[in-house]
């Protein structure tokens, strides 16, 4: 029987992802992800999936961030009642981030109702609330990395260290029927080998197919202690101005890069002089979640006896009156908080303070999707609206490229280079630009028959 894979998600865009195997007469959905960026690329999260709901037997999901998990609650709530497959700190995550998105959806909502009943339009319903998302959790079942376990009759998965996000998982998924034993290696979102808390990923070394993510496929990073210095530099100048130093946060893995890269050179960039606040209870918890897990990555995040970051002048801000209370602070605070593209949360309200004052820093650490406000501001927006109000651009704002929890092309040609029968890969989760030289690097150094995914593309394997 056949087994074959069709891609509908995260094809030549990076968020999104989501792709449909069928492995003879049963279906497994491979990353069930929110897609991110503008408003008409966010209005397609309401489309119905690619296939019918009915038709689905079993959700694998690589790890926790929104773009591979986010649409599990709304496939729940359309009907999916079956198991969702994650490694068990990826579950952990998901408690916290999924009833998160829940809740900024019934915001969005309710903010979009108010200026539709003005207008005297018809209201919207949130794509999915707080609790379907915690509704939908019970179907997570969280296994270890390296455990085996069959997900629909012939079809075994395995997970393994992806060194992304703590529970960032290489998906190995094989299929043993009459014929040969086949293998699918999807990469999930790979890590970047300086990273400076997970582990680096796993090398794989046979599949009869590779998904490979291609987010920095035409880049390589800066050399790490090259990052370091800029980091140390961008401290002391934001000190010699007087101002803030805000930094919108992706929740999930670079916070606690950052955190343990700030107890790391604390006395080295002279940290004591500042008030460092997470401004974020998912921030919060995850960083909780990463003490709980620390068995997962060499890192040494927290002291023994402790689930706090190793940083004496830490504040953890939970209530909105804490969170409010910062914004009266006009020099001396190195403000994370959410998110990490700009697209919402509590940054916002940082940014409305702080993004006219020339003497604040703004520090970018991650990929900004088109459309979103990060994005504008990174290609050099001289004027953003916040809460309905059109702000001059004046503060300083800094990409910090060596903080990528992706891996760069280097990286990836690597990671592939370790299978021994160069197998056909699929690049996803990645931009054309990013994508083509990524190819064109593969083929010449490795002779890889390598082809970009197409939305729709179906292959056999």
């Amino acid at each position: 029987m056949s087994l074959q894979l069709q891609f509908f998600g995260a094809t030549e865009h990076v968020t999104g992802s989501l792709y449909v195997l069928r492995a003879g007469e049963y279906t497994v959905l491979l990353e069930c992800g929110l897609i991110q960026g503008g408003s008409a690329d966010e209005a397609r999260n309401s489309d119905p999936f690619p296939i019918p709901v009915d038709d689905i037997d079993a959700v694998v999901v690589s790890h926790a961030h929104i773009d591979h998990s986010g649409r599990v609650p709304l496939l729940a709530k359309r009907g999916y009642g079956g198991p969702v497959y994650v490694q068990n700190a990826t579950r952990a995550l998901c408690e916290i981030m999924l009833p998160d998105s829940g809740y900024l959806n019934e915001k969005d909502a309710e903010w979009e109702n108010k200026k539709r009943s003005k207008n005297g339009k018809p209201l919207v319903e949130p794509l999915y609330t707080r609790a379907d998302a915690e509704a939908c959790l019970s179907q997570f079942m969280g296994i270890k990395y390296e455990e085996s376990i069959e997900v629909v009759p012939g079809l075994t998965l395995r997970f393994h260290d992806a060194g992304h996000i703590l529970g960032s998982s290489i998906v190995e998924l094989t299929y043993k029927d009459k014929g040969p034993v086949r293998t699918l290696v999807f990469s999930g979102d790979l890590g970047y080998r300086d990273a400076p808390v997970m582990d680096p990923p796993k090398q794989m070394h046979r599949a009869d197919a590779v998904v490979l993510e291609s987010t920095y496929g035409d880049r390589l990073h800066r050399a790490f202690d090259e990052t370091i210095l800029e980091l140390g530099e961008l401290f002391e100048t934001a000190h010699a101005d007087r101002g803030n130093i805000l930094r919108p946060a992706f929740t999930v893995g670079r916070t606690q890069d950052l955190l343990y890269l700030m107890a790391e050179h604390f006395d080295e960039w002279q940290l004591g002089r500042w008030q460092i606040f997470l401004d974020s209870p998912m921030g919060v918890d995850a960083t909780n979640t990463y003490s709980k897990y620390r068995h997962l990555y060499g890192a040494k995040l927290f002291g023994p006896d402790s689930s706090l970051p190793n940083l004496p002048n830490f504040h953890a801000s939970r209530s909105t009156e804490e969170s409010m209370a910062i914004n009266a602070i006009r020099s001396g605070a190195i403000i994370i908080a959410g998110s990490g593209m700009c697209t919402g949360g509590r940054i916002h309200h940082h940014l409305k303070y702080n993004i006219g004052r020339p003497e604040c820093h703004l520090v970018i650490v991650g990929f900004q999707a088109h459309g979103t406000l990060g994005r504008r501001l990174v290609d050099g927006a001289d004027e953003v609206k916040l809460w309905g109000e059109i702000q001059k651009v004046r503060i300083q704002l800094h990409t910090i490229g060596g903080l990528s929890a992706h891996a760069d092309q280097a990286d990836l040609i690597d990671w592939y280079a370790a299978f021994e029968n160069r197998p056909p890969v699929y690049l996803v989760h990645g931009e054309p630009d990013a994508q083509q030289p990524l190819a064109a690097m593969m083929k010449e150094k490795l002779s890889a028959p390598v082809s970009i995914a197409t939305y729709g593309l179906s292959i056999e394997i």
